[in-house]
C-alpha cells in the first residue's frame, strides 16, 4: 500500500464513524425538513414555503427576531470589549474570579436564565420599578446576560495575544491614549470582534428557552415560532419554511465568523505582563464591573427567591422537589434531574468520541492540496451542527426518524444523539486547536522507532490533548444538561429532562408550582456551575470562544 493509500485508509478510519452518525442524524433529519417544506406532497411545490414567509405574523417574528439580537448584540460587544480589556490586560484584584463569574450564564441552561430574569423584572421582583416585565427589554437583557462571556472570552484572548511594542511605540511618539487605540491596537482586534460580534448576534436570534419563558407567544422569534407551529398549531410546512430560512441565514453567520477568525493576526503569541491600572482605565474598570453585577444580581435574586414563600423564608419549595402528590407534574424534580444525568451522561460521551476522532482526522499533516482540501471539508462539515438551531434539529428528528430503518421515534438513545450533536461543535473547537499545534516530527519520530499508531497517539498526542480533553468532556456534559430546545420535542413526558420539566412547572397554574420551579432552576444552575468550576481549574486557553 502506498503512502498516499495509507493516509486516506487512516483518514477514513477516524472519520468514518462521525461522518455517519452526521449523516443519519443530521443530514437526514434537516434534509427531511428541507423536504417538507418544498416537497410537500412528494412534489416540487415552494409556493406553501413562500405563503408562510409573506404572512404578516412571520414578517413580524422575523423583524422582532432580527431587531432583538442587533439590539443584544451591540450592547453586549459595547459592554464586553472593556471588560475583555480590564480582566485580560489589566492588573485588577480578582480578574480570575470576575472571568469565572461572567462565564458562569454561558453554560446556564436557558430556562434558569428566563426564570431568573422573569422573577427579577416581574411583579415583587426586585427590579420591577423598571417595567420591563413582559417587555422585549426583559428578553435583550437576558441575551446580554447569557453571551456576555462570548465577547469577554474571545476577545480578551485575542487581546492577551497582542503585540504590545506597537502600541508603546505609539504612545512614546505622543499619541494618545484613544489614538493608541485607533492606530495600534484596533486593526489587528477588529476581527475577533467582528467573529464574537457574529457569534453572539447567532445565539441571539436561535435563543429559545429565554424567549420563550420571557416573551411567550407575544413576543416571538424564529425559534419559538417554529415550536408553536409544530405543536400547537400543526402547521409543519411553515416551521419546516421557516427551519429553512433559519438555516441559511446561520450558514451565512457562522461564514462571516469564519473570515473574521482568517483575518486575524497569527504571528508568534507575544503574551504582555498585565499592567497597573491608571486613571484612564477606570471607565473599563467601572464596565467590568457593571458586567460581574449584571450576571451576580439574576442569579443571587433567583437564590433569593427560592427560599421564598409568600412573603415568609421557607424550604417548602425544596421540599417539594421529591414530592409526588400532583398528577399535573409527570414527574417529580428529583427524578427529572436523575434523568437529565443519565442522558447528559450518555450525551457526552457521544459527543467526546465523535469530537475526538474528527479532530484527529482533520489534525493530522496533509500531503498535498487534495487532502489538505479534504480535511478542510470534514472541519466545515462538522460545524454545521452549529449552523441549524435545536429547536430545527428536533423538528427534523421528530418528522424522519419515525420508520425502519430509523424508527427511533421511542428509544431511549434519541435524546442523547441530539444532545451529542448539540454539543459536539463545541467540542471539536476545543480539541482542534491543540491537536494542530503538535509538532508533527514528534509523531514522525515515535514511528521510525516502531511505536504503532495507538502508541504515538498515547505518547504524543494524548500528553498534550488530555487537559483540553477532560475540559471538553465538562462543557458537553453542561451543555446536554441544560438542553432545551431539541430535547422539548423528543423527551417523553413520563420521563422529562430537569429543563423540560421546569418549563412544566411555568406552565402550571399556582404559586407552589412557580415556587418549585425556581428552586429546581437552583439546583441546575448548581449542578452546572460545579461542572464550570472544575472545567475552569483545568485552565485551558480559549476554551468558550467560537
Amino acid at each position: 500500500m502506498t503512502g498516499t493509500a495509507r493516509r486516506l485508509a487512516a483518514l477514513v478510519g477516524l472519520a468514518g464513524l462521525p461522518v455517519l452518525v452526521l449523516g443519519a442524524f443530521f443530514v437526514l433529519p434537516v434534509s427531511s425538513m428541507i423536504g417538507l417544506g418544498l416537497w410537500p406532497d412528494g412534489q416540487w411545490d415552494p409556493a406553501p414555503a413562500w405563503e408562510a414567509l409573506r404572512r404578516e405574523r412571520t414578517l413580524r417574528v422575523l423583524w422582532f427576531t432580527v431587531w432583538a439580537a442587533g439590539v443584544a448584540t451591540v450592547a453586549t460587544v459595547l459592554l464586553g470589549v472593556p471588560t475583555a480589556y480590564a480582566l485580560h490586560r489589566l492588573a485588577v484584584p480578582g480578574a480570575r474570579v470576575i472571568r469565572t463569574i461572567l462565564m458562569a450564564p454561558f453554560v446556564l441552561p436557558t430556562v434558569v436564565v428566563g426564570v431568573a430574569f422573569d422573577q427579577l423584572l416581574g411583579v415583587g421582583g426586585p427590579l420591577a420599578f423598571l417595567g420591563w416585565d413582559g417587555t422585549p427589554w426583559s428578553i435583550i437583557a437576558a441575551m446580554v446576560f447569557f453571551n456576555l462571556a462570548v465577547v469577554v472570552r474571545t476577545v480578551g484572548t485575542a487581546w492577551e495575544s497582542l503585540d504590545p511594542r506597537p502600541g508603546q511605540a505609539a504612545a512614546a511618539l505622543g499619541a494618545t491614549p484613544w489614538q493608541v487605540f485607533r492606530v495600534a491596537t484596533w486593526p489587528a482586534l477588529r476581527g475577533s470582534v467582528v467573529s464574537a460580534a457574529t457569534v453572539v448576534f447567532l445565539f441571539c436570534a436561535t435563543s429559545f428557552g429565554v424567549v420563550l419563558v420571557l416573551g411567550g407567544m407575544r413576543h416571538a422569534t424564529i425559534e419559538t415560532e417554529i415550536y408553536l407551529l409544530t405543536t400547537v398549531l400543526f402547521d409543519l410546512p411553515a416551521a419546516a419554511a421557516l427551519c429553512l430560512l433559519q438555516f441559511a441565514v446561520v450558514v451565512l453567520l457562522l461564514a462571516v465568523a469564519q473570515r473574521a477568525r482568517k483575518g486575524q493576526t497569527t504571528g508568534q503569541r507575544v503574551v504582555a505582563r498585565p499592567k497597573r491600572p491608571g486613571l484612564v482605565d477606570l471607565p473599563a474598570v467601572l464596565v467590568a464591573v457593571a458586567g460581574a453585577l449584571l450576571v451576580l444580581v439574576p442569579i443571587s435574586s433567583l437564590v433569593a427567591r427560592s427560599f421564598r414563600v409568600g412573603e415568609a423564608w421557607s424550604l417548602d419549595n425544596y421540599r417539594r422537589l421529591s414530592a409526588a402528590d400532583d398528577p399535573a407534574i409527570p414527574a417529580t424534580v428529583t427524578e427529572a434531574l436523575v434523568n437529565s444525568l443519565r442522558v447528559a451522561f450518555d450525551a457526552t460521551w457521544m459527543a467526546v468520541l465523535l469530537g475526538l476522532l474528527v479532530a484527529l482526522a482533520v489534525t493530522r499533516r496533509s500531503h498535498g492540496p487534495a487532502e489538505r482540501r479534504l480535511r478542510g471539508l470534514l472541519d466545515g462539515l462538522f460545524m454545521l451542527p452549529l449552523g441549524v438551531s435545536a429547536v430545527t434539529l428536533g423538528f427534523g428528528f421528530f418528522i424522519a426518524l419515525d420508520e425502519p430503518p430509523l424508527d427511533l421515534r421511542d428509544s431511549p438513545l434519541l435524546v442523547p444523539i441530539a444532545q451529542a450533536l448539540v454539543a459536539l461543535p463545541l467540542v471539536v473547537r476545543i480539541l482542534v486547536p491543540v491537536l494542530a499545534g503538535i509538532d508533527d516530527r514528534q509523531r514522525q519520530a515515535a514511528a521510525s522507532l516502531g511505536a504503532p499508531a495507538w502508541r504515538t497517539f498515547l505518547a504524543v498526542d494524548l500528553a498534550v490533548v488530555w487537559q483540553p480533553l477532560l475540559a471538553a468532556t465538562g462543557f458537553a456534559f453542561t451543555v446536554s444538561l441544560g438542553e432545551f430546545g431539541a430535547t422539548s420535542f423528543l423527551a417523553r413526558s413520563e420521563h422529562p429532562t430537569l429543563p423540560v420539566l421546569i418549563f412544566k412547572l411555568l406552565g402550571t397554574p399556582g404559586a407552589h408550582h412557580y415556587g418549585t420551579a425556581v428552586a429546581a432552576s437552583v439546583v441546575l444552575a448548581a449542578v452546572t456551575a460545579t461542572a464550570l468550576v472544575l472545567v475552569e481549574r483545568l485552565r485551558v486557553p480559549g476554551v468558550g470562544g467560537f
